[in-house]
């Protein structure tokens, strides 16, 4: 098949045809890996994509999850994987989260599942006070909580645009973490990914955040499960990580450098809340139970693949990663299209697709080669490409 390059050229590609057949963990796994999962659209239901509450095909999203349950990983519900403030509203998200717990109950495995309580269901001219911004958070926490879910306290837009010092984010953080009724996860989301939370925490340098965070955590270690950091710095990860009082888990967000950080160094290790972990989750649940038996030199021959593959995804604008997530599901055939909410397809070239396609297949991940490029080929077709 003829594949367009960067270059604006035309490739000839062969599939290699060698998937990883998914299955689950034969022993128990020795790091908690949360799979960030996005939501699936149906078309046939979608009214007003850029203006309406999304329409979504609850049969595939669930089943989606259960794909993940399956093979060993945790879910991270209703996060910015999910489109959350990027086409999927939080009356959307809260019927995800409702949804989501009422299987993970069913599910054999009980599967760990925690979930992101925000202030989306307000605009920021709602929210232009510190209680304002609490009182959003408690309505989301409130519901999560009511459905079974653990909370992961996602990063809010609201903050930076009122411009909060860090003793407004120690104030707010410290009445969260006390008022829930479980022990959180902190989210630390770097502007590449969302550039409205550019100077989170109150500052501008990563010193004076670092040590804005470490107080926080430091003063409620006991209600803190962990910190998700998504800063794509393995330097700033591991540093940070050393910093952690006894019990509270480094979750890495890095979708770069996940591999050294997930393995460790011999001393500490982070484990994982990732959005391509629901995009490579055969070669992290194999790699995963790698680890735990052991087996380093498979552990990165598992992985080491998927490096290259995840760079492609997270490539800048690193926002739009949600795309290549949604189109590697589409290619598996666990959806029948590839229509995201808002159109959020459109987000990434052709070229990218195409070199994600390529990738994926080295790394062992199009479960059905045939599907794969026969789905390859119509999406060529529509961008005016034969071959």
């Amino acid at each position: 098949m003829l594949l367009p390059t960067y270059a604006g050229t035309l490739e000839d590609y062969r599939l290699s045809g060698d998937p990883l057949t998914p299955r689950s963990p034969r022993v128990a796994l020795t790091r908690t890996a949360f799979a960030a999962a996005h939501v699936i659209s149906d078309p046939m239901a979608e009214r007003s994509p850029w203006d309406g509450r999304p329409a979504v095909d609850w049969e595939a999203t669930l089943g989606f999850r259960h794909r993940l349950w399956d093979q060993g990983l945790g879910l991270a519900e209703a996060m910015d994987t999910a489109q959350r403030g990027m086409g999927v509203d939080w009356p959307t998200a809260l019927e995800l989260i409702q949804r989501t717990m009422a299987e993970a109950r069913a599910h054999p495995l009980r599967p760990r599942v925690a979930c992101g309580a925000g202030t989306d269901h307000l605009t920021l001219s709602d929210l232009t006070s510190l209680d304002a911004i609490l009182a959003a958070y408690r309505t989301q926490m409130e519901a999560i909580e009511a459905a079974g879910g653990q909370i992961i306290l996602m990063a809010t837009r609201a903050l930076p645009a009122i411009k909060a010092g860090p003793e407004d984010y120690a104030a707010l953080y410290g009445k969260l973490i006390e008022e829930s009724a479980n022990p959180v996860i902190l989210h630390w989301l770097g502007d590449m990914f969302d550039p409205a939370l550019t100077g989170y925490w109150g500052a501008q340098d990563i010193a004076t955040a670092n040590n804005v965070v470490l107080d926080i955590i430091t003063r409620h270690a006991a209600k803190i499960d962990g910190i998700k950091i998504s800063l794509l710095d393995q330097a700033h990860e591991e540093s940070f990580r050393a910093k952690l009082p006894p019990g509270v888990r480094l979750y890495t967000g890095d979708d770069f450098n996940y591999a050294p950080l997930i393995e460790g160094d011999g001393t500490r290790h982070s484990h994982a809340l990732l959005g391509i972990f629901a995009a490579i989750a055969p070669a992290a649940s194999q790699a995963l139970e790698a680890l735990a038996m052991g087996d380093s030199a498979t552990y990165h021959a598992l992985f080491a693949p998927t490096v290259p593959l995840s760079r492609e995804i997270f490539k800048p604008p690193t926002r739009f990663y949600k795309a290549g997530i949604a189109f590697l599901s589409w290619l598996n055939g666990t959806q029948s299209h590839f229509i995201m909410p808002g159109g959020f397809q459109s987000s990434r070239e052709i070229a990218h697709y195409a070199q994600v396609y390529r990738l994926a297949d080295q790394a062992r991940l199009l479960s059905d080669p045939d599907l794969a490029q026969t789905r390859m080929r119509s999406l060529l077709a529509l961008h005016g490409i034969g071959g």
